[in-house]
Formats: C-alpha cells, sequence, structure tokens
C-alpha cells in the first residue's frame, strides 16, 4: 500500500474537500480523486461521500482514520531512524503560551531553514501538562518551566532563558516602593498552580507579604493588560517580548530578589525521532545565543 495515498485520504477528511486537499497537497483535483478511489479500491470500502460540495467519512473511513494517522506517522520515523542524508520527519512538540509568542518563533524560523524536512506539530499548554505529555510519549519535546521537582531520568531538560520575576504596576506608581505597592494595592496573582505563580507566590513568602487579592488568573499577557487598565498590580516573570501592545505600565525589579522562572526544552532520552530532538536543541541553542 502506497503511504502517499493514506496521507491524501487523510488529508480530504480533515478539510472535507478535493479542491482544498489538491492544493495543500500541490496536486491536482484529479489526481487526489484518482488516489482516494485507488485507496478504496484496494482496501474493498468506499472511505469518502460527497455531501454537496463537501466530501464526508463514510462509517468505514472514519474507522480507519486514526490508524492511517498512524501508519504515516511511523512511516516517516522510519525514513528518520534510516538515517537518510537529509533529517526527515514528523515531530510533536508543545509550548507554555509565553514561549509560543516569545521564542518559539524564531526558532521554528532557523529550523524551517536548516531542516526543510522537519514537519512540526505544535500544541500550546501549560508546563505540568506538557511535562507529562512528554513523559507519556504524546509528545517529543516541549518549551516549559523547569519542574521544581527531581525529574524522572527518562527526561532530560535544557535551559535556554533565565526570567527574573518582576513587578509590573500603572504608571502613577512610578518610582513608589515595590513592597509598599504590594501592601497597599490590589494583587493580580500569577496562578499558584502554575509553575511559575508558584515561584511568585514563594517570593511574597520570604518578604512577608500578604498582599490584598482581586483575582487570579494563568494569562500572563492578560495580568499585563488588567495592570494597564488599573485593576492592581502584580509579580510576573520578564518573559521574552513580544508583550501585548499599547501597555503604559511600570516594570520594576523585585527588592530581595533571587526569583527566578527558568524557560528551557523537556525532552526524552531515547526516541525514534531522537535525531529530530536533537536538531530542534542544537537550532533552539543557536537561536538564542543569536
Amino acid at each position: 500500500m502506497d503511504t502517499r495515498f493514506l496521507e491524501t485520504f487523510i488529508v480530504v477528511a480533515e478539510r472535507h474537500s478535493l479542491a482544498e486537499a489538491a492544493q495543500r497537497l500541490n496536486l491536482t483535483p484529479a489526481a487526489v480523486a484518482q488516489r482516494i478511489r485507488a485507496l478504496e479500491a484496494e482496501l474493498g470500502v468506499r472511505l469518502l461521500m460527497r455531501s454537496g460540495r463537501v466530501m464526508r467519512l463514510s462509517e468505514a473511513g472514519f474507522a480507519i482514520l486514526e490508524r492511517c494517522r498512524e501508519l504515516v506517522r511511523d512511516t516517516r520515523d522510519l525514513k528518520a531512524m534510516a538515517g537518510t542524508a537529509m533529517i526527515s520527519g514528523e515531530m510533536r512538540i508543545g509550548a507554555i503560551n509565553t514561549a509560543l509568542t516569545g521564542i518559539v518563533p524564531d526558532i521554528l524560523h532557523r529550523l524551517a531553514e536548516d531542516y526543510p524536512l522537519i514537519e512540526i506539530f505544535i500544541k500550546p499548554g501549560a508546563s505540568m501538562d506538557l511535562y507529562t505529555e512528554v513523559l507519556n510519549g504524546m509528545l517529543d519535546a516541549a518549551f516549559i518551566i523547569e519542574p521544581r521537582f527531581p525529574m524522572q531520568k527518562t527526561l532530560t531538560f535544557n535551559t535556554l532563558r533565565q526570567e527574573p520575576l518582576v513587578l509590573i504596576a500603572p504608571r502613577d506608581c512610578e518610582g513608589a516602593d515595590p513592597l509598599e505597592l504590594l501592601k497597599a494595592r490590589p494583587f493580580i496573582r500569577y496562578d499558584r498552580n502554575q509553575w511559575g505563580g508558584h515561584i511568585a507566590d514563594e517570593y511574597l513568602r520570604e518578604v512577608g507579604i500578604r498582599p490584598v487579592e482581586r483575582y487570579e488568573l494563568d494569562a500572563l499577557e492578560a495580568i499585563a493588560v488588567m495592570v494597564n487598565r488599573g485593576l492592581g498590580i502584580s509579580i510576573v516573570p520578564d518573559w521574552a517580548p513580544p508583550w501585548p501592545a499599547g501597555l503604559d505600565i511600570v516594570k520594576r525589579p523585585l527588592p530581595r530578589a533571587s526569583a527566578v522562572r527558568t524557560v528551557g526544552i523537556v525532552a526524552t532520552r531515547a526516541s525514534p525521532r531522537a535525531n529530530l530532538v536533537a536538531a530542534l536543541l542544537e537550532t533552539s541553542r543557536a537561536a538564542m545565543r543569536a
């Protein structure tokens, strides 16, 4: 069975259109239709049915779709493991939101130039969730905050960036003592259930301040906007830009603070896609040096 036909079936099933699948695969609609007919003939069942202008999965097509995805992915892994001259294959990575908008785009740009045959699926998420998915083999690597507990020996953590925690406040707080602001102003808390929020919570405990909490959320960009609107002050990591546009806020270092959020890549030590992960790590380090 030609795995290209399986890939064509997957794209049509996802896009519900022969024309869109043809554009995605750089084929003519007639060639796409021919591949689908050949696959159906080999399997002896109808996989797709037309409903108006939309292509819909038959019961048989729905039953085999996920298995087809796995077969195509496994085929790409075999090519990668065989050590072809050009590193190629599909890699699944995760990223926390601030890394996804800050450091990941530059890394992906460099990766696309150096390794054009690597295909990447990206999943946004929280550090703990992404860590668990890498551990369980659902992701090959993830850009997360460094865990504050001993990691499983099957995983490695590769530091890319250290982000000190800072106080952010409305512009009218410029020049004020950060500790006095924390005592007096309403506080927008970075969710203490998240790894970065836990670091901020530890700092408040160290300096003995219990701020007047108004909100608690796991959305750093939203926190910055809320501070800009005068809803309170906050302690957040000084994450890689861009920050939301149009902010007019004060960003101050924290007194007596060594609180730092470390961002890096967690990856498995042994994987069928080890050469792809190695390319990601090498490219990430080069991008951060640049």
